[in-house]
């Protein structure tokens, strides 16, 4: 059950009558639906011609802003295509379309457009946005997008933002710019205070649950640099441990593959006080040991590290699951042939993958046994890419970072299974 807008949130519907219209700031902030109840309105009454709607990928544009649409209006009056890249809304035609890389602007050549929505717009490539621009020729056409922050130096901020005529800020007022080169771009800026509909409990835990840049632009909703220590949440006194609880799920193994560079692969569990534990690390320094392995070799380690694993009186172990770096085909070919158990490609998206981590250690439900030497050593060190910075990218350094990378791996994966011991865990400091 939707409530009626209340605040910023009613006030930005009743603002977005630029050519350009977008919702930006922290998550949970109220920005999709305020952006959907608007584009609702422009689809029955906007000028006649085609629509687009677009999101990083349609199925993340279908589970964000299509499935929402469909639960307000009904699946009769909302009819979404799959796979013919369509959605039927109030009888009107509507395209849809993924746009994740540069090949994205050949989607919408030659199209003319009436009207667009866009969903996760600083995920786009500039390319493609600017295509956007030129499509968007009939008479009175909008555009209404949403995004959450990037850095200060994302296209997205620099190029359109800074020049937007109309931001109504962050903390409730209204700026209109006098620069005449100021583009006919309305930009509301959301924090998560900004949704009144939000339980206070639930906004506290959000509050607590990110850290750093993530907390800064999730929560308060900054375009702040990606600067300094990645996990700077880290702190060896409370994050590393001699000894290990009972292990109730050995949840995952998360493995970096190197042949020249080091190999290293790390055993994940859940604890019984409900925490996470990294337990042990398997690594392979082709330059130290002066010997690179073969697949085969680098097969037979791994599982001879998995079976010889010692655990309160018990050897061996059987992890769910063995994550494994996607760009490494021959290698996970090489461990389904030897029969190793649950081997499958790790989600190895960076950013993403950084914040299940910085969750999981801001949140003080995970830790590293001492015995990790090789991630214990990258933890500390483990740095944002200054130069990508300046370019508006988030990259970490490609410096020491196979344990690291190891580590996102096994938790980016399975954050769908342990998030809820956050809960648990702030439950039990309650």
């Amino acid at each position: 059950m939707y409530k009626a807008l209340a605040g910023k949130q009613l006030r930005s519907t009743m603002l977005a009558t630029a050519s350009g219209n977008l919702w930006e700031g922290a998550v949970r902030s109220s920005k999709t639906i305020s952006s959907i109840l608007v584009w609702l309105k422009y689809v029955r009454l906007g000028p006649a011609g085609p629509l687009l709607m677009v999101g990083k990928t349609e199925r993340t544009l279908k589970r964000n802003i299509i499935d929402p649409i469909i639960e307000m209006v009904g699946s009769q009056r909302c009819v979404y295509k799959a796979g013919a890249g369509e959605l039927i809304l109030f009888g009107r035609t509507i395209y849809t379309a993924g746009a994740n890389d540069e090949r994205a602007a050949e989607k919408i050549k030659g199209m003319t457009l009436a009207g667009a929505y866009l969903d996760e717009v600083t995920t786009f490539p500039e390319t493609f946005f600017k295509m956007l621009g030129t499509r968007l020729s009939i008479p009175n056409a909008q555009w209404f997008g949403t995004t959450n922050p990037e850095g200060p130096n994302h296209w997205l901020k620099k190029q359109f933002l800074n020049r937007a005529k109309l931001h109504l800020q962050r903390d409730g007022t209204i700026a209109q710019s006098q620069d005449p080169t100021a583009i006919d771009l309305h930009r509301f800026s959301f924090s998560l205070d900004d949704n009144p509909y939000l339980p206070t409990a639930y906004v506290e835990r959000l509050k607590l649950e990110y850290t750093g840049l993530f907390y800064r632009r999730y929560v308060l909703g900054e375009w702040c640099l990606a600067e300094g220590v990645v996990y700077d949440m880290f702190d060896e006194k409370k994050h590393v441990v001699d000894l290990l609880p009972d292990i109730t799920r050995w949840m995952a193994v998360g493995l970096d593959y190197g042949t020249i560079n080091p190999f290293a692969a790390l055993l994940v569990g859940v604890g019984s006080d409900n925490r996470l534990y990294v337990a042990s690390e398997y690594r392979h320094d082709s330059r130290l040991a002066r010997r690179q392995l073969t697949d085969a070799e680098y097969s037979e380690g791994l599982r001879g590290w998995l079976a010889s694993y010692e655990h309160r009186g018990t050897k061996g172990v059987q992890p769910q699951w063995v994550f494994v770096d996607p760009s490494a085909a021959s290698f996970m070919t090489q461990l389904w042939a030897d029969g190793l158990p649950g081997v499958a490609k790790a989600d190895n998206t960076v950013k993403d993958g950084i914040r299940s981590v910085s969750v999981a250690l801001g949140q003080n439900v995970l830790s590293v046994h001492r015995s990790c030497k090789g991630l214990l050593g990258e933890l500390p060190s483990y740095a944002w890419d200054e130069k990508a910075a300046l370019k508006g990218e988030d990259a970490p350094l490609k410096v020491d970072d196979h344990s690291v990378d190891a580590l996102r791996y096994a938790l980016h994966s399975t954050a769908h299974e342990w998030r809820s011991l956050i809960r648990t865990n702030l439950e039990v400091a309650a």
